[in-house]
């Protein structure tokens, strides 16, 4: 329990095309060689950030929620990243979080995307999914949520001698373009300072449908915003341990989560 194997997978997708996507990402997690308990896939692994969910969108019972069971299941692995769904005839952009034994959890975007019309397309989410593994508890996130600290603001439940910070570790996937870049390196190590804890981001790499290009920039910091890993312009398929003992160290040394505004989300 004091330690958590991440594997970030940071692809080229291609772009709107599930079932190549599935067979592409299926071979990458199959060729893991390190033992892993989290595979992270990028945001919309089987379109790219496709606006066209009335053509691609699949139901909760759809196949890439069978085809995210059965390599969970396969592989003994939680397995996350975000899909296109239909409910209530509306659209999400919906990460899913896959426990080997086909249960799971999800968290539909918040933030969706202004400058290219997400918001036309796709409803809003409205509660944050904070996981849990392994004694771990792992906020979840996509993308354009990075920009708003607000949601992802660490904050002990009470101010009581027992009180602990709500999360380890900030997980963020993503198709973040390249020319703003910068941004996504800084708000990154931002949120990992600020918060006291992990952060992870996978993002994807080439050319969408739209011609933006994606240079990755998948990061892992660690909660003094020291990277741990980063990768950029290339496919690439990384494992790494993160130490418990190291982040409740940090913490306790520097108690800075006590001192948060305690704050109320709707």
């Amino acid at each position: 329990m004091l330690t958590l194997t991440i594997t970030t997978i940071q692809s080229n997708l291609i772009w709107e095309d599930k079932l190549a996507n599935l067979k592409m990402l299926e071979e990458k997690i199959a060729n893991i060689k390190e033992k892993t308990e989290v595979v992270v896939l990028p945001e919309m692994f089987t379109t790219g950030f496709s606006m066209k969910p009335e053509l691609f969108a699949e139901d909760m019972k759809g196949e890439t929620i069978k085809w995210m069971k059965r390599i969970s299941n396969e592989h003994g692995i939680v397995l996350t990243g975000s899909v296109i769904i239909e409910e209530e005839e509306k659209y999400y952009n919906r990460l899913i979080w896959m426990l080997p034994n086909g249960q799971f959890g999800y968290y539909d975007k918040r933030h969706l995307f202004a400058l290219s019309e997400e918001e036309k397309h796709y409803s809003f989410g409205n509660k944050r999914l904070i996981a849990s593994v392994k004694g771990w508890k792992i906020n979840l996130q996509i993308c354009y949520d990075l920009r708003f600290p607000v949601w992802a603001r660490q904050a002990p439940i009470n101010k009581t001698e027992g009180a602990a910070p709500e999360y380890d570790a900030l997980i963020y996937i993503a198709n973040w373009p390249e020319c703003r870049s910068h941004a996504w390196k800084t708000l990154l190590c931002a949120r990992a300072i600020e918060n006291q804890c992990y952060a992870i981001g996978v993002n994807r790499v080439g050319n969408d449908g739209n011609n933006i290009y994606h240079s990755g920039n998948s990061l892992v910091i660690d909660p003094l915003g020291q990277e741990l890993y980063h990768m950029a312009d290339i496919e690439d398929v990384s494992t790494i341990t993160l130490q418990k003992e190291g982040l409740e160290d940090i913490r306790t040394r520097f108690p800075f989560w006590k001192d948060a505004d305690f704050f109320h989300i709707e």
